[in-house]
Order: structure tokens, then sequence, then C-alpha cells
């Protein structure tokens, strides 16, 4: 069984802690629009494609799901997934990604197997090949994933034939955010790298001061990146640049959420904090200081509520508008899966072997599964389903949904 690694050092590697650089590639094509950035576009019901389903990354499902769930299949996955992972769904596939380096296609309505790829050739069973930490992301042609050994691979969507792989020099966590004809995600090399969807070309890349954990969420014509060196980061989608730097005083394991001019993350040092990246300042900070512990989980945030797991062994329910507490859940450990919110009910998983279903108005649990390993993996929610994988040697991806 492979065990997570720790995500981020205290002592920062002496050649990453100079200035930042920005590399632009001089025949870089023009960044062609994309309906899917804005922020006031539509979710679609039948999809998630992404980590946290949208470039604002909130974790919002486009619909609902039935009243009361039902496994509806299951799938062994080799190694399971982690807590920076998620299946994607499009057009009645599934897409997973495994710590054992498989890419599988699934049918969504019977857990069936389409394709399998594998992120390096594998002679027999006992061959070590690199595990994917991160979530797949998927258009209508392509599955963008990135592996422990720093290849971000390009797969066809329809075959599993590989598109094209490109090599960063270390392991890749951040799931990828497609803009048009362009491609971006960051590395443990400490640098955002943004490609040609069409060729896996380099237009531009970023790098930072040390690793980038989270998936980058966009605002705009920004992309946003946190990861171990405190900082938050805004660049600019078209020209690589660093628009601002804002020092936090903490690295951060998760993703951001945003809405409008807000942006919402936990710190490994046991805060959550919202951030007026337009004015850049705290609006406000939450934490339990009898109980501070690391967020590594993302939030999922509808209306005027912020969810979010945490490794206290709760889920939070926070005022956006004040950072006051408006309800918890105890669970009986860590909770790193990142929450998904489907109407007015909220789904996670925890290292307690169970998945949760509450009620998103007062956190009264309405639902539970358990399982038989740590559920870490966040949950996606397409096309009435709920998915969600689990880690360890009897790992499986599961499919919740109506009788």
């Amino acid at each position: 069984m492979r065990i997570s690694r720790p995500v981020c050092l205290i002592v920062v590697v002496a050649v990453l802690v100079s200035a930042t650089v920005v590399s632009v590639t001089a025949t870089a094509p023009r960044l062609k629009p994309s309906p899917t950035s804005k922020s006031t576009t539509k979710l679609d019901p039948r999809s998630w494609p992404n980590f946290r389903n949208g470039h604002q990354l909130r974790g919002l499902a486009g619909g609902r799901l039935p009243d009361s769930l039902h496994l509806k299949w299951s799938f062994a996955i080799a190694d399971g997934m982690v807590f920076t992972s998620a299946a994607a769904v499009l057009q009645g596939r599934v897409y997973a990604a495994s710590l054992g380096g498989e890419l599988l296609c699934l049918d969504l309505k019977t857990g069936k197997s389409i394709w399998k790829y594998l992120s390096a050739p594998k002679p027999d069973k006992d061959t070590f090949i690199p595990g994917f930490p991160s979530a797949p992301t998927v258009t209508d042609t392509t599955v963008f994933v990135g592996d422990e050994d720093g290849i971000f691979h390009a797969v066809d969507r329809k075959t599993g034939k590989k598109r094209w792989t490109f090599q960063t020099q270390a392991e890749v966590n951040s799931s990828a955010v497609v803009l048009g004809n362009r491609v971006i995600f960051g590395s443990y090399d400490a640098t955002l790298y943004c490609l040609a969807v069409a060729d896996g070309k380099k237009i531009w890349t970023f790098q930072t001061a040390d690793r980038i954990n989270g998936s980058p969420a966009i605002a705009g014509k920004y992309t946003f990146v946190t990861g171990c060196d405190q900082h938050l980061r805004m660049i600019n989608v078209e020209t690589g640049k660093q628009e601002y730097d804002m020092a936090l005083g903490s690295f951060m394991i998760a993703s951001p959420a945003i809405v409008d001019n807000m942006l919402y993350v936990g710190t490994h040092d046991g805060e959550f904090l919202a951030i007026d990246w337009k004015k850049q300042s705290v609006l406000w900070r939450y934490s339990d200081p009898q109980r501070m512990q690391p967020y590594h989980a993302s939030a999922a945030i509808s209306g005027n509520r912020v969810i979010v797991g945490c490794q206290d062994k709760r889920v939070h329910c926070i005022d956006r508008r004040n950072g006051k507490r408006l309800w918890v859940f105890q669970t009986r450990a860590q909770v790193n899966s990142s929450p998904v919110i489907s109407g007015d009910r909220v789904f996670f998983g925890s290292g307690d072997k169970h998945v949760y279903g509450l009620d998103l108005e007062s956190g009264k649990e309405l639902w539970k599964y358990r399982g038989k390993s740590d559920f870490n993996a966040a949950p996606s929610v397409a096309d009435g389903c709920l998915l969600i994988g689990s880690e360890g040697t009897q790992a499986q991806l599961f499919c919740f949904g109506a009788k």
C-alpha cells in the first residue's frame, strides 16, 4: 500500500528562495476565450469536469441528488484516491485517477470499464509505476492529469490513448484548469505551468518560492495560486506575469475557492481566511483556539455558507459575511475530504471510513455510508449520482444514487 507523503517542508530548498521568475514562449498563441471561465456560467447537472466543478473551485453541484441514496456500483482502484483527487464526469463517463498509476474510464450507469491508461509501462503486476495524486480534468476531447514523477499527461477522452506528455521537475498534485486553448497547473518544482491544449507546448511558466499544492482558481483574466511558500499570488493568465503577491504567514495545502472579489482558503496552521483579492486584505479569520489543526480540505460555498473539513475531525460551517461559526459536525477522524454541496445537503468523506450527508442549514446528519477504508478524496456529483473514492489496499470508487 502506498502512503501519502508530507506535502510541505519547513525548510525551503535554497534554489527556490530566490525572486520569482516568469518564462514566456516568444511565439505563444493568444488566449482563446472560454465560456466556462465566467463566474455566472450555469453548472451542468450532468457533469463534473474538474476537481471542484468549475474555475472558481466552489465545490457546488449543478443538480440535486435523490432524497434517498443507495449504492449503485463500486469499482476496485489500485491504492485508491487521496485528498487532492476526485472523479470527473462528462457525457455519461467517469474518469478516476489512482495512486496505483491508473487512469480509469467507466460507464456512469453501470460502473463497467471502458478503457484504462497507465502512467508508465507495466510489464507485470509487481512493477512500480508513478501514481496519479491529482484529480483529472476533462474536456470534450482530452483528459488531463499529473503524476508523482512530474509528468503531466494529456489523454484522448474517447479512446484512452496518449495525446502528449510534458515533463516537470517534481510531483504534480495540482489539478489542471483549462482556459480555451490553454491548460494551467502547478508542480512541486515550485512552478506554475501554462501549456497549449493541442500539443503541450509551453506558453509560459511562473516560478514561486516553494511547492504548489492546490489547484489554480480563476477569476476573470487572473489565476490564483497558493502553496508551501506561504503566499497568495495573482497571475495574469494571458501573460503569465504576477499582478500581486500577498504574504499570508502560513503554507497552504488546500485550493482556494472564489466568489466575486472574495477568496476563501484554509491554512496548515489552523486558520481559515476570507481574502478580498482586489483590496489585498484579509476580511476575516476563523479558527478554534482550543483545536488549532490544519485545513487540508478545500471549501465548498453556497450562498452565505462556507463548508470546510479540518484535521480536528470536524466539518465547519462558517458565515461567509462575517466569519462566525454557524455549526460544526464531529466525525471520528481527520476530514481531509473536500465537501461538495448539492441543493440543501453537503457531502464529504472522513478518515473514519464513512461518507456523510448533512443538512446544509443545520448540520444535522441525514445519511452515511461505511466502507472498509478511509475516505479522503473529494466527492463528485453528476447526473443524480454521488461518486467518491477510498484509499488503501481495499480502495474502491463508489457510486451512490437512486435505486
